[in-house]
Parts: C-alpha cells; structure tokens; sequence
C-alpha cells in the first residue's frame, strides 16, 4: 500500500510541476454521464474494462475504468475513441470486414516504428513498453496508429543502455527471449524491437505467427516457414496480387526476421528499423535465420513448464513457460529431457518417440 501511495504521490508532484501537462479532472458522477451509466462495453483487459463515452463538446471518448488498487481507491482514463478498433483484428479479419490493403498495413507499420522509436529516443526518459502487440495497437479514423497500454511500461534514463527487472513481463508470443534466457544479453529497449518484429511479421503475412492447425508442421510457426521461403528465393505464398506488393511484403518480412534475431545485440534500433523500411528493397541483405532458443544457454530457475495445447509437434516439444505469472512460447529443443512436471502417460500431444527419449532418460 505504501507503495501504490508513494506512486501516486509522484505523479501528482508531476502534473504539478508540468501544469501544461495537467489533464482535465472528473468526478465518478461525470464519468457516469460521459459513459450513460456504463451502457456501452467496448472489451476488457488485465487492468479494467473500457466503455464507450460522449463529452459535452460531442467527441467521442474511450473511458477505462481501473481496477481497484490496494488502497481500495478506484481511477478511470478517459482517452479519444478509436473507431477502428485495435490492429488484432485487422490481421487476421475474423470479422468478415474489408480487409486493409498492403499499402495502408504498410503505412500502419511505419507509424508505430515511428512511436516507438520516439519512446526510445524522442524524451527526456526512454520509456520501455514492454508490450507491444497488436491488441494494443488502436487506430482512429485514418487508420493512424496509436500506441497503447502502458500498464508494463518502465521509464529508464536515456543512458541506461541495459535496465533491470525483477520479473519478465509482456504477452504470449512477443515477449523477447532475453526476458527469460540467461546469457544471451541484457534487458534494453531491444525487447520492444524484438516485440514489433513479432508484430510485424503478422502484419505481413496476415496470420498469427503460431498456428497449430496449420496443414503442414514445417508451417505452424510462420516466422521460420517463410524465412525459408526468402532464402529459397521463393515468393511468399500470395495469390492474384501486384508485384509491387510482393515487394513491400518481402520488405517487411526481412525486417521483422532482423527484429527478432535471438541476441539482442544483432537486433537493430529503432531508427534503423525505419531507415530499412523506407529505404530501398535492393540494399536490404537477408539476416541470419531466427533461432528459438539459446544453443546452450540455461533457462532461468524461476521458469515452470505445462502442458501444451499444440497438437502437431515432431522434432520438437512445443511447451508454454510460465515465468512469474507471465507467459511465454518457445520450443524446447530435443536434446533436453521432456521437464518433469509433463506428465508425459497423459498428455496427448506427446509423440511416443518423445515419450520414450523420457523414459530412457530416467533409467
């Protein structure tokens, strides 16, 4: 409680001192009536649920009601509405919606390389999300992208080149491996690039980047089925589109595969990222494939394993780790022994060739 307080003393010392910076206050009867009693529900996430309001000039605002903190006190963001939703939903367009053209997708790309690499670089203090993803992409009426949900986000001087944690945090998916291997380099504002890249890499290939019912193994995580397809010269699998779109998609691909190389240090910046992206096709060179694990390095001790929910695993053992209440995917390589909290005689998902490895490893 202590601590909560300390914070929310700092940020009142801080709207103080910035008076431009102070934003309009409302009381929980404004709220009401800015929400009509909380009558429309746009979603919900970790920290509270989000409603749809109307201020008094008429513009249309999203009002996300917090969750209660330990000093049972209770705030709300109000914040402009994005009638275009979050970018999730435009990725894989589940919704039956016209789907946006490469060159808006595109554009959306640049536009949040642009806001992350101001985080990094654009103030006072490098402001490290820590989750970057699509769901916490919204786009207003143009389609411009705004970053959102700094629930994670961490302020760090910008001489800081590595920051410290004391637990891994973002979402399934696009958490960087550093987050969670040991040895591989320090925590820095490479694990917002690694994240982008993820996103990226969705982005381009309009699909999740792990799909378990995907008709061919060699396919079920894209990042690596369509790195092959660039070093085999193939195109990506598009149909009845323009070469100009090949292009632009292969762009992005190589970029979001330099974004998510294991070692933080191969990863580029930010401002590279966007100097690849507008810059020339031709100049860009095809970085190292993307490895999903250390070759040697240890897991931190604090990582438990579960059981895995993807059906289609051969060579390799697709596990979840939970690292601190924070999930993350990986692929445990098969020269480790299956962790023993997998009950290998009741899970499924396990081959018999993987369940033997097990059983010899035991004798």
């Amino acid at each position: 409680m202590r601590r909560h307080q300390a914070i929310d003393a700092n940020i009142e010392e801080f709207l103080q001192a910035h008076n431009n910076f102070l934003p309009i206050r409302y009381s929980y009867s404004d709220i009401k009536k800015i929400t009509k009693n909380f009558k429309y529900k746009l979603g919900e996430g970790g920290y509270g649920s989000v409603y749809r309001g109307i201020l008094r000039s008429g513009n249309e605002v999203a009002v996300k009601i917090l969750n209660k903190s330990e000093s049972n006190s209770q705030c709300a963001l109000v914040y402009d509405f994005m009638p275009n939703g979050s970018l999730d939903k435009h990725i894989s367009n589940k919704d039956g919606d016209d789907p946006l053209d490469y060159k808006k997708m595109y554009e959306i790309s640049l536009g949040i390389a642009r806001g992350i690499e101001y985080l990094h670089r654009g103030c006072d203090m490098q402001i490290l999300h820590f989750d970057i993803k699509p769901h916490n992409i919204l786009l207003d009426q143009s389609f411009t992208p705004k970053i959102s949900d700094f629930g994670l986000a961490r302020l760090y001087p910008t001489g800081h080149n590595i920051v410290s944690l004391t637990a891994a945090r973002g979402t399934l998916g696009y958490m960087a491996p550093e987050l969670f291997y040991k040895d591989i380099g320090g925590i820095s504002y490479k694990a917002n690039v690694y994240s982008f890249g993820m996103m990226l890499m969705e982005m381009a290939g309009r699909r999740r980047n792990l799909n378990a019912r995907a008709e061919r193994s060699s396919q079920i995580y894209f990042p690596l089925w369509v790195y092959d397809q660039l070093g085999k010269e193939k195109e990506v699998e598009m149909v009845d589109v323009i070469e100009e779109e090949r292009e632009t998609t292969r762009k992005m691909i190589i970029v979001a595969s330099w974004c998510i190389q294991l070692s933080p240090n191969d990863r580029p910046s930010m401002r590279k990222v966007l100097d690849m992206l507008e810059g020339d096709m031709a100049k860009l060179q095809l970085p190292p494939k993307p490895l999903l694990y250390p070759r040697e390095a240890p897991i931190d001790d604090h990582v438990m394993y579960y059981k895995s929910s993807i059906p289609k695993c051969s060579e390799n053992l697709c596990v979840h780790s939970m690292i601190r209440h924070e999930m993350v995917p990986y692929v445990l390589p098969n020269k480790y022994h299956i962790p023993p909290d997998i009950d290998v005689d009741k899970e499924p998902a396990i081959s018999t060739s993987l369940r033997d490895r097990r059983q010899r490893a035991l004798i």
